[in-house]
This record gives C-alpha cells, structure tokens and sequence, in this order.
C-alpha cells in the first residue's frame, strides 16, 4: 500500500470506509447492526476509527517486520 494519506467516512447508508484521500475505492469497511448502534450509544463512529486506527498501525508493523508473529495458534473471538 503507498503511503498516501487515508479518511475514514460515513458513508450514507450508515457503513463507515477507509479509504485513500485520493480514491472513492473502499479498502475497509465497517457495518454496524442496528443493536450494536444503540448499545454504543452513537458512538459506533469512534469505536470504528478506534477499530481501523489500531488496524492500520498492526498493518504498518506487520509491513516493517516488527511484528512477533509467534508460533501459537490464532484464535479469533
């Protein structure tokens, strides 16, 4: 991925993207249930910039090598 700047938007259909400054292309996307809405309270919009601001710097570390990968299995909640 080059190094151009990215946005994060709320798209009008209420899912939230990022994406490059420069490009309408979607790299992520994020798609909120209605129940999830209302228990973040209208919030859900900063919990996913909290979301993709900790993905994009994983993705950073993994690019750099500096991410310990480990030998244990992965196990997703």
């Amino acid at each position: 991925m080059s190094t151009s700047f990215l946005e994060i938007v709320e798209l009008p259909d209420g899912r939230i993207e990022l994406r490059r400054a420069e490009d309408e292309g979607s790299l992520v996307t994020l798609n909120f249930s209605e129940d999830a809405k209302a228990f973040l309270q209208g919030q859900h919009v900063e919990v996913a910039k909290a979301m993709l601001s900790v993905g994009v710097q994983m993705a950073g570390k993994l690019v750099e090598g500096d991410f310990d990968h480990g030998e244990a299995s992965r196990v997703l909640h």
